[in-house]
């Protein structure tokens, strides 16, 4: 015999006992299911203390793509070598900084300001047009996590940067970033990108060659350094304009090599 809703209410009317011991039932089964997840979300997030000296022998993002290629029958072949942080330019460092993430040497791993204007954004065109993301947060994902757009992959990237934050130095974080960041078809690392598309190491890119790398990591897969499409042209004008506001390249430098873009 079948218990309609309406007896259930009015039986539930005459025993308010029973009705508040349902409540707290209810409410004790969705404390304990918290309780469980935040315990394995929290177990689970990976043991970052390790790079603080060890660099990392491969990334997710690395085995991802692996993975890819195979799925379409193919072998990706990995460029990626490892230079020390004295290595890397400076202008490239004040270059990727300006690019991705101002605030870098200020936040804490995550830029909460650029964040909302980034939501906010968002919702007014009603689909991403605009990043949030700090080269922390790019890190961790690189890292361990996957490309996939979810809120739970985005939960685990802001708690594993602000675990980068707590146990690396800013100058890690980022010297690990410049080493692991794609580039272009299995490139990875500035120093494998400039060898790659400019035959030389990275310590020895001249100012455009800089811009044309940096100009490229919103999209690496779409654009390349050697491009002159009109994606290209205008980021690298977008750089070249924040250099010069922070007073990172000269007028001179500015216009000379603003001419390599507006041809």
């Amino acid at each position: 015999m079948m218990v309609t809703t309406t007896k259930i209410e009015i039986d539930l009317k005459k025993h308010p006992r029973r009705k508040l011991k349902i409540i707290m039932t209810i409410i004790l089964a969705g404390l304990i299911a918290l309780s469980f997840f935040t315990g394995y979300f929290f177990l689970t997030l990976p043991d970052v203390e390790y790079l603080k000296t060890q660099n990392p022998p491969t990334t997710a993002l690395i085995e991802q793509r692996k993975t890819e290629a195979r799925e379409k029958g193919k072998k990706l072949k990995i460029r990626q070598k490892w230079v020390n942080f004295d290595t890397i330019p400076e202008l490239l460092k004040k270059t990727v900084i300006v690019s991705e993430d101002a605030a870098f040497y200020q936040h804490d791993g995550i830029d909460y300001y650029e964040l909302k204007e980034a939501i906010k954004r968002n919702l007014k065109k009603g689909k991403k047009v605009r990043g949030g993301s700090t080269i922390t947060q790019q890190l961790a994902k690189n890292l361990f996590l996957s490309t996939e757009k979810s809120y739970y992959r985005k939960l685990r990237e802001f708690f594993i940067a602000k675990n980068l934050e707590k146990h690396l130095p800013k100058n890690r974080i980022f010297h690990l970033y410049l080493n692991v960041i794609e580039l272009g078809k299995g490139i990875f690392g500035v120093e494998a990108a400039s060898e790659y598309y400019f035959k030389k190491s990275v310590s020895d890119l001249n100012l455009v060659e800089i811009v044309r790398l940096a100009a490229v990591l919103p999209k690496p897969l779409r654009v390349t350094p050697l491009s002159n499409s009109r994606y290209l042209k205008w980021r690298a004008k977008l750089l070249l304009d924040r250099l010069k506001k922070y007073h990172y390249i000269t007028d001179e430098e500015y216009n000379h090599t603003l001419i390599e873009f507006t041809r």
